[in-house]
């Protein structure tokens, strides 16, 4: 198994090229075909002429950002080439909320960026972190924008519970930890409710790493009730000093409104490393 098709999510965010950078990385690690698919959120010009002068700034705000459309277009290509790595540019100017979910369905591997409050640039469409986890039906590998990461995928935390989306994200990110030099399995309450006391917790997940040639270490987070999960995911992910966190996406549509898990969540809004979610 491995990663022979990376989409990456750019847009007009100041973070759109380290996270170009991160993605072409792992294209020339994994020899892969790379499809960057530039899509922004575009205002409605209608909505500035109810001001006075307001249409004036909205073409010099158009014209600014085609302008850095265009260099990093420019850049994207450039990189490629000198990193001898394949791939296409797509422009996805309207449906800027589906365009990466569209396109990750036809990819291995998705890498898209974490939304940045203080960039008006990175917002692409309500909630599009979460939605494009859950409706990509591929793993995500979401990019931070604060810090840079010298290292991608050589320490590797997985959040393991036993459920179906921890263990979709094991599968989907196995092409990485095959590589990583260190992998640790953070057990958190597993064995809850579940028959086989005499079972040894996080066991089986460490012996069908093993039989795909990874060699993981096993800690357990159990017992507490008093530390939001994922806090406590950040917390130990600082202890091992991880450069990757693995872990199941968690959430539900109720009605109209998209509800995520509290881990889920609090990974999305403060995750202190790269995050590859699976749901």
């Amino acid at each position: 198994m491995s990663y022979k098709s990376i989409v990456v999510q750019l847009d007009m965010s100041a973070h759109a090229h380290s996270r170009l950078e991160y993605a072409i990385r792992l294209a020339r690690q994994f020899d892969a075909h790379l499809t960057g698919v530039f899509s922004s959120f575009t205002p409605d010009p209608r909505s500035f002429y109810v001001m006075a002068g307001a249409a004036d700034y909205y073409e010099v705000h158009r014209k600014s950002r085609q302008e850095r459309h265009g260099a990093l277009e420019r850049i994207f290509h450039a990189e490629l080439l000198r990193a001898g790595v394949t791939g296409q540019w797509i422009d996805y100017p309207d449906s800027s909320g589906e365009a990466i979910p569209r396109h990750a369905r036809y990819a291995d591997l998705v890498v898209a960026g974490q939304d940045d409050p203080d960039d008006p640039e990175s917002f692409i469409a309500d909630h599009f972190p979460e939605t494009l986890v859950m409706s990509a039906g591929r793993p995500v590998l979401f990019i931070p924008y604060t810090g840079v990461f010298p290292t991608l995928g050589a320490n590797i935390m997985v959040a393991w519970n036993g459920s179906r989306e921890s263990t979709r994200a094991v599968h989907d990110s196995m092409p990485l930890l095959q590589r990583a030099e260190r992998v640790t399995v953070v057990r958190l309450n597993e064995s809850q409710g579940e028959p086989g006391v005499n079972r040894i917790p996080g066991a089986d997940i460490a012996l069908l790493l093993a039989r795909h040639g990874v060699k993981a270490e096993v800690a357990a987070i159990d017992g507490v009730n008093d530390v939001p999960m994922g806090d406590m995911l950040m917390s130990r992910a600082s202890d091992l000093d991880a450069d990757l966190i693995v872990m199941g996406a968690y959430g539900h549509s109720r009605w109209q409104e998209l509800v995520m898990g509290g881990a889920t969540h609090t990974m999305l809004q403060s995750m202190p490393v790269p995050v590859l979610m699976s749901h």
